[in-house]
């Protein structure tokens, strides 16, 4: 089957395999999702929500994080990787949305990328589960490998992993189809020892036999 094709088949293999899937991260607004995301990179979900439980309760909106001293923001995420710099992007992009976009979190992938510590990937899981606006595809290491092995893409920079992706998947399953590759990576493609007797894309992955 050529790309689009192998691409659908993944797609409806998958939403079988994972008919709820969604984001692991915990959230109840946009900016929530938003600081939780930024939290993520490099970090577990599940750690990030054990983290966020305690300071969504302590920041009640947007304005308390753009008030809230660094230091004691940076506290209070202290056991996340690059802490620091985690808490000085969370605090400039509150400062920035109360002050430019009226407390509102934007819903334009060019807005979005103007914050501090947003790149595309954090935009696109912000848009698609806050907004449900599917303006790219979220690609981490996950639907990278998975990706790969898959056959949809040959490349291994994330942009350009987007971009192959976005060619072949139709737009409104963008945000799904990021979601069921994070999922399988996860619990069957995994990068050290893909468990091939369960992975239900076996027949049709060109990567079964390496």
């Amino acid at each position: 089957m050529d790309v689009k094709d192998q691409a659908l088949e993944v797609l409806r293999r998958l939403k079988k395999q994972y008919p709820h899937a969604k984001t692991a991260l915990n959230f109840r607004n946009p900016f929530e999702l938003l600081v939780a995301t930024i939290l993520s990179a490099q970090t577990t979900d599940a750690h990030v929500n054990k983290v966020t439980e305690g300071l969504f309760m302590k920041y009640a909106c947007i304005k308390d994080y753009a008030d809230a001293p660094i230091e004691t923001l940076g506290k209070d995420v202290s056991s996340i990787n690059f802490y620091r710099t985690k808490a000085k992007h969370i605090r400039e992009a509150a400062r920035i949305i109360v002050e430019k976009f009226h407390s509102e979190v934007p819903k334009t992938m060019d807005e979005l990328t103007s914050l501090p510590g947003v790149a595309r990937k954090t935009a696109n899981i912000v848009l698609s589960n806050a907004f449900g606006l599917h303006e790219g595809i979220a690609v981490d290491t996950h639907v990278k490998r998975v990706a790969y092995r898959l056959g949809l893409t040959r490349n291994e920079d994330p942009l350009k992993v987007e971009r192959d992706l976005m060619a072949i998947v139709p737009r409104k399953q963008w945000g799904p189809f990021s979601h069921l590759l994070i999922l399988h990576g996860r619990e069957i493609c995994q990068a050290r020892k893909p468990k091939h007797k369960e992975c239900p894309l076996y027949s049709i992955c060109p990567s079964r036999d390496l």
